[in-house]
């Protein structure tokens, strides 16, 4: 029986990042659902991830980051919009990842946050383009925080109800779209 769990991924290593606080969002929406959910952090890669020589050999502390990805029914993404595009640490860590298996008829979610009045539709429309490549399912409803930097508390808590209605809204149709394709996945390897 297909019982998924969305990894949701903050997509900048910045410390306490905006991306991190609604990505905590998120996992309670999951949460709410009943959804199985895990979170993962790219402020959490390991440091010897950066060394020139993991390109030809990866740490051993990778391992467990890798499986979380496979074993993953589905990518919740959060990112930030840097200098136009999304951080240059998560297509460092997309570039880390196997291929093809690691995406490959995958279901990806993105939610775009940013300073700025798009709230990083350029970043996560780029970032849409590399996951296409990868044969990643794209879910189609984006969420976009413009000027996320006066949407959260000190504490951490989403402010804007309309947000925090779109961010749950896009949980519950991306957990949908999990199970539909999980299913249909297994359906079809059933067949065979």
């Amino acid at each position: 029986m297909f019982e998924p769990t969305v990894l949701i991924v903050a997509g900048t290593n910045r410390p306490g990042s905006n991306a991190l606080k609604v990505a905590r969002v998120l996992e309670g929406h999951y949460r709410q659902l009943g959804a199985a959910s895990e979170l993962f952090s790219l402020a959490d890669l390991p440091r010897e991830m950066f060394d020139p020589g993991a390109y030809a050999a990866k740490p051993a502390s990778f391992a467990a980051i890798q499986r979380r990805v496979l074993d993953a029914g589905g990518l919740h993404i959060v990112l930030p919009e840097y200098n136009g595009s999304f951080p240059g640490v998560l297509k460092y860590f997309i570039d880390m990842l196997k291929f093809p298996e690691s995406f490959d008829r995958k279901p990806v979610a993105f939610v775009g946050q940013a300073s700025g009045a798009t709230g990083a539709l350029r970043a996560v429309e780029q970032l849409q383009m590399v996951f296409g490549y990868r044969n990643a399912f794209i879910y189609p409803q984006r969420v976009f925080i413009p000027g996320v930097q006066e949407k959260f508390a000190p504490d951490g808590r989403l402010l804007d109800e309309e947000i925090d209605r779109r961010l749950a809204a896009q949980a519950e149709g991306f957990w949908r779209f999990i199970g539909c394709i999980g299913r249909a996945i297994e359906s079809a390897a059933g067949e065979k």
